[in-house]
């Protein structure tokens, strides 16, 4: 009988998202997955899937335009994350944006929040997240 290893175990599908830190006036932005998505119901970071030939950075902009309706700029990469979940690999890129123009509304997510750094406990968000949740909540000079 054969040995699997490692790497035959991994997903062969790999998704890449771009990802929106988006800080304001001491709170952060989460948005909440639509119940019938993947992962539904859980909080997350606005952003979302890489269109071929398209730079994180454009996806990004695309994304927050269609998910939230408003105007970002986008900044520099904060973190970059690669997690295997039983079906498929993301590969997620956060950056630290700035919110310009437009509020910020629920397009195509569920809901919206600005939390505080308190508050993530009381938000439940993918298991990719974890890493990246933990940074941001010892990063004391972003809040």
């Amino acid at each position: 009988m054969k040995k699997r290893n490692e790497a035959d175990q991994l997903p062969s599908v790999v998704i890449e998202v771009a990802a929106a830190i988006v800080f304001r006036a001491g709170k952060l932005l989460i948005t909440q997955r639509r119940p019938h998505d993947h992962l539904g119901g859980l909080w997350e970071f606005p952003g979302g899937k890489r269109e071929p030939n398209e730079s994180f950075e454009n996806c990004l902009q695309r994304e927050l335009r269609e998910e939230l309706g408003a105007d970002f700029a986008i900044g520099e990469l904060f973190d970059e994350i690669t997690h295997a979940y039983p079906e498929k690999m993301v590969h997620l890129k956060f950056y630290l944006c700035q919110w310009i123009a437009i509020e910020p509304q629920p397009i195509h997510c569920h809901a919206i929040a600005w939390i505080s750094r308190e508050d993530f406990g009381l938000y439940e968000f993918p298991a990719a997240d974890a890493k990246l949740i933990e940074k941001l909540h010892s990063a004391a000079d972003l809040w």
